[in-house]
C-alpha cells in the first residue's frame, strides 16, 4: 500500500502559511499539548437495533513519547475518558510515536499501566497501529496484555449487554511491515477476522487505518479508524497533498457514509512527522449507539 510520509509537510504551504501567519507557536505548542477534545455522535447504523443503546469511547493515535505526549497528557485522556461514563473503549492504536522530533520513549509498562484505569463495563478493546510495529511491537504486545488491555489483531469477541448480543472486531494493521519507499506489507486478514463472526448479531470493527473501509462488506454496522490525524493541519480552502491515506480527503475525518456502509474516522490525539497540529484539535470521541442517533 502506497504512503505519502508527513514529513513532506516541512516544504509544504500548509507549513509555510503556518509560519507566514505565526500561527506557529498555536500550532506547536497550543492546540497540541494543551487541548483535548470530546467529539460526538449519535447514530444508529445498518443491523444495528433502533432500541439497543450503547455508548463507546473512541481514543487513537495518542502516540506517547517525549516531550509532547507525556505521562500527564495520558492521564489526562484517561480523567476525560472516564467522566464520561462509557459502556465499552476502544483505542484505535498508535500507542508510541516513531518520529525525530521525540527526545524520549516512555516505557510501554507506564502508559499501559495508566491505560488499566480506564473504567468501562464492557472493557477496553485495542487494535495495534503502524507506528506500534515500526517502533517495537512485541514490547508493546506485552505491555498491553500485562495490563489486561484485549489486543485484537485479526479477531472477533461477542460481548453481551442487558441480554443484548453484539461482536467486536479487530484488524491487523494494514501497513505493519517496511518493504521499500512507500511501500509495506500488512498483518491484515479481513476476510478471515469476518469469518469469525458465527452469528448474525450486529458487528463493530475496529482498525487503524481507514483505507480497508472500501473492502468491508454492510455484514459491519460501524467500522472506527484513526491513523489520518484529521490531516494534522487544517486550513480551509486548502487541499492537504500529505493525508496518509490513498484516498485523501475521502477518509481525513469524520463520518463516512458510502453505499449504506458507515466508518467513524477519528483525529486522534498525537502528531506524527512534525510536532504540530492546526485545526484538528486532540480528541476523544463519544459515540452513541441505538436510540435518538440518526438512522441509516
Amino acid at each position: 500500500m502506497p504512503l505519502i510520509s508527513r514529513r513532506a509537510l516541512i516544504g509544504s504551504a500548509g507549513a509555510g502559511f503556518l509560519l507566514a501567519t505565526g500561527g506557529g507557536a498555536y500550532a506547536g505548542l497550543i492546540e497540541p499539548t494543551m487541548m483535548l477534545n470530546v467529539t460526538e455522535y449519535a447514530l444508529t447504523p445498518p443491523r444495528w437495533p433502533a432500541d439497543f443503546r450503547l455508548t463507546a469511547a473512541v481514543i487513537s493515535d495518542v502516540h506517547v513519547c517525549e516531550p509532547y505526549v507525556p505521562m500527564s497528557r495520558v492521564k489526562r485522556i484517561v480523567e476525560t475518558v472516564n467522566a464520561l461514563k462509557p459502556d465499552i473503549i476502544f483505542h484505535l492504536g498508535d500507542h508510541e510515536s516513531t518520529h525525530r522530533f521525540v527526545t524520549g520513549r516512555v516505557p510501554p509498562e507506564e502508559w499501559a499501566a495508566a491505560y488499566a484505569d480506564l473504567a468501562a463495563p464492557l472493557g477496553l478493546f485495542t487494535v495495534l497501529g503502524n507506528h506500534d510495529w515500526w517502533n517495537n511491537a512485541r514490547s508493546i504486545r506485552r505491555a498491553l496484555d500485562g495490563a489486561r488491555i484485549r489486543v485484537m489483531e485479526n479477531e472477533a469477541e461477542l460481548l453481551s449487554v442487558n441480554g443484548r448480543r453484539f461482536w467486536v472486531a479487530g484488524l491487523g494493521d494494514q501497513i505493519a511491515h517496511w518493504i521499500k519507499p512507500g511501500h509495506f506489507r500488512g498483518e491484515d486478514d479481513l476476510p478471515g477476522t469476518l469469518s469469525k463472526l458465527s452469528t448474525d448479531d450486529p458487528a463493530l470493527l475496529l482498525v487503524h487505518e481507514p483505507d480497508i473501509f472500501v473492502d468491508v462488506p454492510e455484514r459491519v454496522s460501524l467500522t472506527f479508524a484513526g491513523h489520518t490525524h484529521g490531516g494534522q493541519v487544517y486550513i480551509p480552502g486548502w487541499t492537504n497533498p500529505f493525508i496518509p491515506s490513498a484516498y485523501r480527503d475521502r477518509f481525513r475525518y469524520g463520518h463516512v457514509v458510502e453505499k449504506g456502509r458507515h466508518m467513524l474516522v477519528s483525529g486522534g490525539f498525537g502528531m506524527s512527522g512534525l510536532p504540530i497540529r492546526f485545526g484538528v484539535p486532540p480528541e476523544v470521541l463519544l459515540v452513541r449507539l441505538g436510540g435518538a442517533g440518526d438512522a441509516a
